[in-house]
């Protein structure tokens, strides 16, 4: 039991050592917060042990070199009197009070040895954080409305997310909402998705209709939406043609073929005889039974309906605003109707079990051309969605 305690002890002891020479280690490199949240940490528990007074002279010593950097920093800020660091003095000076929040919950924390408790100046950064605050929240939103009047996706895309984080920062700021909806609707990208048949055949309307429903395609994103049916007031900046090329439907065919199947089933069982044909018994005087087998044997003869559709097409992207190709992708389907039907003379037995369910079938109807061509559709809807997902149309 000594010699457990002792060792549970030394490890406790190697392990505080470790995490003391980290934390000097990371104030020696001047990372002063992740020293300040290491002290913070270990001080969480048994703060007042002296084996964790080494925790407490480091968390004083980062404490203080880390608001002295930032109060520096800021003052260095301020002094190059540039609106597009109003940011950066503001999440200083809430890096300033979070800082302290993170300490105030473990005083107060003694030093054992000087016979005082650490020492952390605190200071009430509430008016410098609301002061930069707003002065940031102007900034922003002047500068959206600038990059607003520039007039381009991507200007109205920066002005968005500027907004949006304006919002969050200070909500029901003046008419962000507004501004916000405004440039989200002049930055998206319009697409008008719409089909071509160059083929010889009717291409059914359901087929079509289940193509360019994008709703199901999860693909609209934050700047890009794609429409099926164009609305009046949006000026569409692309444009996806689905031109279908061409339709192969094959001939409906009945396959026949016949062959035989043999098994060696179970039927019963018979003494067990040994090489002069006599019965052979165990040890207790009995007859040793083993499986009678006998070979089945059946003739089958099977029916194979197939009918094949190909489709291929091809998916142009189009920039309405210069009406030109931007790029073009190759897309095709395979649908494959085949059903098997048979009957057999002799024992089934013979067969494999999976294969038992094709007896007692009947031939059934061929699909139609447009069921066929229907039933593609599926597989060129993932292979749609494929092409769309790995090339947009903004790189």
């Amino acid at each position: 039991m000594k010699k457990i305690t002792f060792l549970i002890l030394s490890i406790t002891i190697l392990a505080s050592c470790s995490g003391v020479k980290k934390t000097q280690s990371f104030l020696s490199d001047g990372n002063y917060d992740a020293a300040i949240n290491r002290s913070v940490e270990a001080l969480k528990t048994n703060k007042t042990s002296k084996g964790k007074q080494e925790y407490v002279y480091l968390l004083e010593e980062a404490f203080a070199k880390a608001k002295e950097k930032d109060l520096r920093n800021i003052d260095m800020l301020e002094k190059s009197n540039n609106p597009a660091n109003f940011e950066k003095i503001y999440n200083t000076y809430l890096q300033l009070e979070n800082r302290q929040e993170r300490i105030r919950p473990l005083l107060p924390l003694p030093l054992l040895h000087e016979k005082r408790n650490a020492i952390f100046p605190f200071d009430d950064y509430s008016n410098s954080i609301t002061k930069t605050r707003e002065a940031l929240s102007k900034y922003l939103y002047d500068n959206s409305k600038g990059l607003m009047k520039q007039n381009n996706k991507m200007s109205f895309r920066q002005a968005y997310d500027d907004l949006a984080y304006l919002d969050q920062l200070n909500p029901n700021y003046k008419d962000v909402k507004k501004l916000m909806e405004e440039a989200l609707f002049r930055g998206t990208d319009f697409v008008y998705v719409y089909t071509k048949n160059e083929t010889n055949m009717i291409i059914p309307a359901r087929l079509q209709s289940d193509l360019l429903d994008f709703s199901t395609f999860g693909l609209n994103d934050k700047w890009t939406v794609y429409h099926n049916n164009k609305v009046k007031e949006i000026k569409y900046d692309f444009g996806m043609i689905v031109n279908f090329r061409q339709i192969n439907i094959s001939p409906e065919q009945v396959k026949e073929r016949e062959f035989i199947k043999e098994k060696q089933i179970v039927d019963g069982q018979k003494p067990l005889l040994d090489a002069n044909g006599n019965q052979t018994k165990d040890e207790k005087g009995n007859v040793i039974m083993v499986d009678n087998l006998k070979t089945v044997r059946a003739t089958i003869y099977e029916f194979k309906q197939y009918k094949a559709a190909q489709v291929t097409a091809k998916v142009d992207y189009i920039d309405f605003r210069t009406n030109q190709l931007i790029d073009a992708f190759p897309l095709s389907s395979e649908f494959v109707f085949e059903y098997i039907y048979a009957n057999y003379n002799g024992d089934k037995n013979a067969c494999d079990a999976d294969y038992l369910q094709y007896f007692g079938r009947r031939a059934v109807p061929f699909p139609s051309n447009e069921q066929m061509v229907y039933d593609s559709g599926e597989d060129l809807k993932a292979k749609l969605k494929s092409i769309i997902t790995r090339n947009k149309f903004r790189r």
